[in-house]
């Protein structure tokens, strides 16, 4: 794991996290902690929502804290099944434990199906609320493969986040 550092007030940082699920039957559909209808799921580890899991990647990436795999690796059984929403809260206070706070994050969803759209708002909503940002400090778009590779052929999903932290105010 990198070494971590303590901001100063006017400290700022950016950090990037990418991260792909493939589709199967028989599994939720989650995204940004909001279940969305759909016959097909994301697999994985835990309930392997790839926008939790690439906004968490960005953020302890931004406080050089590693990346979502050294603090919850999936050879982890604790972390089977696991809801990606409280490791992202996890990752949130270890953070803050060292003196950084959320300005913003921003997100691309890429995914043919299902049709992210009508979702939109409600996940950008309950990120602001697990981040404790205000609503517009929050980007979730969403984008498709245009039939290329895994995405474009509907076998998975990607997500890529960047976050912006700033040092907390002394």
């Amino acid at each position: 794991m990198t070494e971590a550092w303590r901001p100063g007030p006017h400290d700022r940082r950016v950090g990037i996290g990418w991260d792909s699920h493939r589709l199967v039957e028989g599994r939720p559909f989650i995204l940004g902690g909001i279940e969305i209808d759909s016959p097909l799921g994301l697999d994985g580890h835990s309930d392997a929502d790839v926008l939790a899991h690439a906004i968490t990647d960005a953020i302890l990436g931004a406080a050089g804290l590693g990346d979502i795999g050294e603090h919850f690796p999936d050879t982890d059984q604790a972390f089977k099944g696991a809801d990606s929403i409280e490791l992202l809260r996890t990752a949130l206070a270890h953070v803050a434990d060292l003196g950084w706070t959320i300005d913003n994050v921003d997100s691309t969803v890429v995914a043919e199906r299902p049709k992210l759209g009508p979702s939109k708002r409600a996940i950008q909503e309950r990120l602001a609320e697990v981040l404790g940002v205000p609503v517009h400090a929050v980007g979730v778009k969403a984008s498709t493969g245009e039939g290329l590779g895994f995405v474009g052929r509907g076998e998975g999903v990607a997500a890529l986040a960047v976050a912006q932290l700033k040092g907390a105010v002394a």
